[in-house]
Parts: C-alpha cells; structure tokens; sequence
C-alpha cells in the first residue's frame, strides 16, 4: 500500500486527532453536531435472501441452491454439484478470502469504499469523540456500552491484571536490544500460556472456556498485560529496565507511564497525549475479518489456549502485507502529532 493511499483512508482518522490536539472550543449550545448523518451510516439493504437456480452445463442438471438474507450461498451446497460418482463435488477456490464470508458477525462494519467505521452499530466517529478505549473494549465484547459501575468494574479488573509475570519480563530482557518489537510481543503473548495453565484447555478441559466467568478473566488478563509487554518491549530496545504499571492512571496514561516515566512514580503523562492514544486504541480496536482475526479463529478452532491463538494474530499483524500498513499509518500519525503540536501554542516555538 503506497503513502498516499494510506493518507486517503485515514484522513478522517487525523480529522479526529487534530481536534483533540487543538484548544477545546468554548462551549456554544447552538453549534451544530460534530458527527455529520451522512457519513456515520450506511445504506440499509432489503433482504438478499431467495434461491440461485444453477444448470450445469458439464451434465444438463439444474440445481437450487438457497441464497440467505445476507446475500450468501453456503459452500457445502455446492458439493451436490457432481459430474458423476467419481466427482465429489463443486469446491470453492478462493485463497485470498475475497469473496468468503467465514463468519456471520454484529460486532462491527466497515465499508473502505465509504468511509464507514461501526461497532455494535455506533459509528466510529461516535465512539472516538464521546468514549474512552476500555468502554469501547467492553461495548465490543459484550454488545452494549457499560453503565457508570459496570466501568468502574470493568476498569478495576483490566487494571488488577496489568502485572505482568517476573519470568515474562526475564525473556523480554534476555531478547537482543535491536529486537523488532513485534517479534518480543508474539514470544511474551505465547510464553503468557505456560504462566496460567488454568486457561489451557490441553491441561483444563476442552470445556474451561464454556464458563463466563474463565473467559472474562483471560479478556481483563489480556488487556492488562498487553500494555505492560508492549512498553516493556520498546524499554528493551531503549536499553532501559521495564517498569511496573500504576493502578491510579487511565489505560492509555499508564501506557505513557511506562514509556516515559523512567520509574518516577510521581511523573503524570500529557493528558491531551494520552487522549489522542486512547483515540487511536479505538480506531484500531476491531476491523472486521481482517487477516490477524481469521489467524486467531483458526487457532483457536483447535481448542488451543487463547494466548497462544492471540500469539497467532499478532504474528500474522507483524507481517507487512497486514500490519505493515498499520506500520506506515502510525509513522503518518507521529509526524502528524509533532506538526500538530508544533502549530500548536504548547511548544513556543517561533520559525523565523
């Protein structure tokens, strides 16, 4: 993907970034809304359910086969499609995914073509002005935006398991200091499944995931810990010790806090910084069947332990033709930021 279709599709995104960087407004009540309608919502379609009626023209036979509301055919279908007894069977070739729906999912849209963006329904746009990365996070695990106390429980608990093992921290050391950090971030995420065997289904049960209450830990476990590896990642490379995480700052601050603070407990990362991360946590927090998902889904269809399918999904974003295009939107968006501040009254910095 070229920069400069990189730049068209996160146009929007940096739309969102440069207002948070600037000035808040004064406060005007006649103002209009900040999220236009035409570009938070997409058409709605009539249903796309019937039947395909095929004739083969290799034998003469005529086939039905049903179509469902979405607009799609199951492929098993197609396998009654046969030239004799020695044929077993139409298949779908499709290596790519271009045209393969492997899932029906309510947990998110995206339309590149339009510029639409939705989670559980709200639009992007939405989500992004109004709402913090780990209400997002929740609205997208379980379906609704938490009420004032389900957030603080919610927050409580990604908090209580931001500590990350001892032994997790001695490989990420034991790493060579011009490590890629994506790499030590797979190796952490895998090594995470030998320090908490209660949720490896090989040792547990294939049924340990049955349970709302296994599964609410290992999401609150992961959303934790993975701050604390990934700051502790780019330590190593920085040639500097990890540092333990806060439990008085917000998600995004304490990421900050573990980059910047060089251990200083009393050091208070940029608040305007820590929104404008938060903001990009929620831009990149759920797109779809995206290659990293489809890795995830497969590993875990084997009944593996979660963080070695999470290991999977990040390998395959470490990849470039996946996240390499999120690598080269995060170089936009440094580059952005220090133009944006620049501008920007905070550093007094006159260009003669």
């Amino acid at each position: 993907m070229s920069n400069s279709e990189v730049g068209v599709k996160v146009k929007g995104r940096l739309a969102i970034l440069a207002a948070h960087l600037a000035a808040p407004p004064p406060s005007d009540l006649s103002s209009p809304p900040i999220i236009e309608p035409w570009c938070v919502s997409a058409q709605t379609a009539a249903s796309l359910g019937g039947s395909l009626t095929i004739i083969d023209e290799r034998t003469g036979k005529k086939y039905q086969v049903p179509v469902s509301a979405e607009g799609t055919v199951k492929a098993v279908d197609l396998k009654k499609i046969t030239t004799g007894k020695d044929d077993k069977g139409l298949k779908m070739y499709d290596p790519g995914y271009l045209n393969t729906a492997p899932v029906r999912s309510s947990i998110s849209y995206i339309d590149g073509d339009q510029g639409i963006l939705r989670y559980r329904g709200y639009p992007i746009e939405e989500l992004a002005e109004s709402s913090t990365f780990l209400e997002v996070a929740y609205l997208l695990m379980y379906g609704n935006l938490p009420s004032e106390s389900q957030l603080a429980d919610w927050e409580f608990a990604v908090s209580q398991h931001s500590a990350v093992p001892q032994g997790i921290l001695d490989i990420i050391q034991s790493m060579p200091h011009d490590a890629h950090p994506m790499g030590v971030l797979v190796s952490a995420m895998s090594a995470l499944s030998i320090f908490h065997p209660d949720a490896n289904p090989a040792l547990k049960g294939q049924d340990i995931y049955q349970s709302k209450q296994v599964r609410d830990k290992q999401i609150a476990r992961i959303l934790g810990k993975a701050t604390t590896i990934a700051a502790a990642a780019y330590l190593r490379m920085a040639g500097r010790p990890p540092v333990l995480p806060s439990s008085t700052l917000s998600y995004a601050e304490n990421f900050l806090y573990m980059l910047d603070s060089m251990g200083n407990r009393s050091y208070k990362p940029n608040p305007r910084l820590a929104r404008v991360l938060d903001i990009l946590f929620i831009l990149h927090a759920e797109h779809e069947m995206n290659c990293s998902t489809a890795a995830a889904r497969h590993l875990a269809s084997s009944g593996v332990d979660v963080y070695t399918a999470l290991a999977g999904a990040v390998g395959a974003l470490y990849g470039p033709l996946h996240g390499g295009a999120n690598e080269v939107l995060v170089i936009m968006l440094f580059w952005f930021l220090i133009l944006s501040m620049l501008i920007s009254s905070d550093l007094k910095i006159i260009i003669h």
